[in-house]
């Protein structure tokens, strides 16, 4: 096909956003009558388990827009590859959409590891990354100074400081342990709970560590018994959060309380883990409605996903569809003359409220805000507010 290519003046762009640096971007995927966007997933790799819901989302939130004529007269376009969860498949996978498919901008692509390795080289040539599912402040700091990367992934520090800034005040806790998976991901989550710590005078009473693929975590429950905690958060995902939790009442530890960050908490969760799950914390970031529980928005979504994928609908799912649904949201107010810097300008302007959104956020200096965040816990096998909606960087829970 024949693009429309445009090459943005550093001047103009720096005007979209001041005291950014700029490299010249293009509009490239731009044709006539289609608009090419690009992603990368964990297809083949330890995360291909949840994929489907992911690419279920987002491909839900492009069909609706094709289906409806396209937006401002361009059919969407959309091009996924395998990252396998590695740094290394991530960059052949971007190589490929920036310089063979040409992408206008990634959507969405998943992993920390795959976005640190690869943002920079997209927003270098000119591609929008948007709301990659990942650390964003990582994202942020290997993409270096430039407005086209936005990141609505909640920070994990900010948000698990706030949660366990509450647990210190609610809960009636005394020591606090912390079981974290090694790398960035522990580390932040790690940062959030020893600054909600500090601010209340509380030493950290625990740590252990574990390595991806770890399944046995009776020796990470065991140093926490012996230190005599009554908290334990968690920087785990979905089996990782599922694991403590159950060693936690294998062990009869009635009077310890489990907390996991937001990786941890989702519907997921509850389904695989079920009993063992019950009682636990979690740092909230989007509603997690049961069926019973789904408002009138809700509920339509979920029975339209129902219908084109012959599956349930997720939390996970739904959050994909709104992410997606921010992005078109603003192509479509960017105009026909579709240009990276009209889009960047519309992002920058933006407010949006999705299917499973607390609250209407918007984007400050190209990150999600406010970070709105909720302390819940499964009871009953859903997940329940145990803490009203706030934003951390203002109140604390």
């Amino acid at each position: 096909m024949t693009l429309n290519r445009r090459t943005l003046l550093k001047t103009s762009i720096a005007a979209a956003a001041p005291g950014a640096l700029w490299t010249p971007a293009r509009a490239a995927g731009v044709a006539d009558k289609e608009l090419v966007l690009g992603t990368h997933l964990d297809l083949s790799g330890p995360v291909a388990i949840a994929m489907p819901v992911i690419r279920n989302g987002i491909q839900m939130r492009i069909d609706e827009a094709n289906e409806a004529g396209g937006i401002n007269g361009r059919k969407l376009r959309l091009v996924i590859e395998d990252n396998a969860s590695q740094p290394s498949q991530a960059v052949r996978a971007v190589d490929k959409l920036i310089r063979k498919d040409e992408v206008f901008a990634l959507l969405c692509p998943f992993g920390s590891g795959p976005n640190v390795a690869t943002v920079k080289k997209a927003v270098d040539a000119g591609v929008i990354c948007f709301a990659p599912y990942a650390a964003s402040a990582l994202v942020r700091q290997a993409a270096g100074q430039t407005p086209l990367l936005f990141t609505t992934n909640l920070n994990y520090d900010s948000t698990t400081s706030a949660a366990v800034r509450w647990a210190t005040g609610n809960l009636g806790t005394k020591k606090v342990g912390f079981v974290y998976q090694e790398g960035p991901f522990g580390d932040l989550v790690g940062k959030g709970v020893k600054a909600a710590l500090a601010a209340k005078g509380m030493p950290l009473a625990a740590e252990a560590s574990y390595k991806v693929g770890d399944l046995d975590f009776s020796s990470h429950v065991a140093r926490m018994q012996a230190a005599g905690v009554d908290l334990i958060v968690c920087a785990t995902t979905t089996r990782e959060t599922i694991a403590v939790a159950a060693e936690v009442k294998k062990l009869g530890l009635t009077g310890v309380n489990v907390l996991t960050a937001s990786p941890g908490r989702a519907g997921l969760t509850i389904a695989l883990g079920k009993e063992a799950m019950e009682g636990v914390y979690g740092v909230g970031t989007w509603r997690i409605a049961t069926p019973d529980q789904a408002n009138t928005t809700e509920k339509a979504w979920a029975e339209s996903y129902r219908k084109r994928f012959k599956a349930e609908p997720d939390d996970v799912a739904a959050t994909f569809y709104d992410y997606t649904s921010w992005f078109l949201q603003e192509v479509r107010n960017a105009g026909r003359d579709l240009t990276t810097e009209k889009l960047v300008k519309a992002l920058q302007a933006s407010t949006f409220k999705g299917v499973n959104s607390y609250d209407t956020q918007r984007f400050a200096n190209n990150h999600i805000d406010p970070e709105w965040t909720r302390v819940e816990q499964v009871v009953q096998g859903r997940w329940t507010a145990r803490s009203s909606v706030v934003d951390p960087a203002k109140i604390s829970l």
